[in-house]
């Protein structure tokens, strides 16, 4: 079956693309640069809704004063992120009801079978053994609806999510051959890969917001003093600096090599929280570290990503200040979100027989 073409290049309409983010914990510089800078830029191209999915966190325990809290925390942030609302729509997921509605519609045509195949149910369910309940089981069937409501040409995903993006175009697909064409056929967008940011103290894996060790991770709250105290105490490498093979490796591209990366992760790790902050080149680098020793490098990276990330937190705060200003700028998303979800409900609804007032 193919996909609907609602938003051909005829109507001049951007394509549309679709994000979700959970408000659980903070940002962090690896979703900043590895995630957010790509939205960003996403924006002048596509026509963007963002959403906060709060429906979906709460297949984990809450505390709702704190969920409340953070969902707000991170609409500011995104916001001083540069996302900007005025080109693209941002808004709360649990503000659009309709996010609920098609959920329970595309429920019924989703097999017990398919959702038990998901590898991140399995992971999750081991994890939070404690409670494994009906939402986390039917997480992305919720996730389907984020996406066919407002009939997405692209979805971005990471490896973890690939397998519900393939779950979303069987459903869509079932649907659309059971009733006619209802549902677009979302396709996966793979945005330029972003930088990898890896643990401070840990640096062969990646940065986490969930990692129980304080000193790994650098929130986009985090104080100037904050930032560079974290990686004034990143774990580094032993051995030398830079050998002539390093070079030779450093500037064959202008991406860090992945061979580098793997043989020195603690150096290979500062080089690119340095690239980030500053959008030099590798070359200039190279000259800027070569001779000198772990704790200058730390130094100049330190002043370097306070000093790119003061004006995002100054931003954030002045926004997140102005509670109300913040909330009146999410309904203004939802009402937009709605418009559109609703369109789609109500064809949804039509089709499987439901009367209407």
């Amino acid at each position: 079956m193919n996909s609907i073409n609602t938003n051909d290049s005829k109507s001049g309409n951007r394509p549309i693309i679709l994000s979700g983010i959970q408000p659980t914990g903070g940002l962090h510089i690896g979703n900043l640069f590895g995630a957010i800078k790509n939205w960003v830029a996403m924006q002048d191209e596509y026509q963007c809704y963002f959403t906060i999915v709060d429906l979906h966190s709460i297949t984990v325990r809450q505390i709702p004063a704190e969920l409340r809290k953070s969902s707000l925390d991170l609409a500011a942030m995104l916001i001083a992120c540069g996302i900007d609302t005025d080109k693209s729509v941002l808004f709360v997921q649990s503000h659009v009801p309709e996010h609920a509605q098609l959920a329970w519609v595309l429920n019924c045509y989703t097999g017990m079978g398919e959702l038990s195949r998901m590898t991140q149910f399995k992971d999750k369910s081991a994890e939070h053994y404690e409670n494994v309940n009906a939402g986390l089981f039917t997480y992305p069937v919720l996730m389907a609806s984020d996406i066919l409501l407002y009939q997405a040409d692209l979805v971005p995903v990471g490896e973890d999510q690939k397998q519900h993006l393939e779950l979303t175009r069987d459903i869509a697909q079932r649907f659309n051959h059971n009733y006619s064409d209802t549902f677009k056929i979302p396709e996966p967008y793979i945005p330029k890969t972003g930088a990898r940011i890896m643990s401070l103290q840990e640096p062969t894996k990646k940065m986490s917001k969930s990692d129980g060790n304080s000193k790994a991770t650098i929130f986009l709250t985090d104080s100037d003093e904050e930032i560079k105290n974290k990686i004034k105490r990143a774990v580094t490498d032993s051995g030398e600096l830079l050998t002539e093979e390093d070079y030779v490796e450093f500037l064959a591209d202008e991406k860090l090599p992945y061979n580098f990366s793997q043989k020195r992760p603690g150096l290979a790790n500062l080089i690119t929280l340095y690239q980030v902050s500053t959008n030099i080149g590798l070359e200039g680098i190279v000259e800027k570290i070569s001779g000198i020793g772990f704790g200058d490098i730390k130094s100049i990276v330190a002043e370097a990503m306070a000093e790119h990330l003061n004006p995002i937190r100054t931003r954030y705060n002045e926004i997140r200040k102005d509670e109300n200003k913040l909330k009146e700028i999410l309904s203004a998303g939802a009402e937009k979100a709605q418009a559109v979800a609703f369109k789609t409900l109500r064809k949804v609804y039509k089709k499987v027989g439901f009367y209407s007032l």
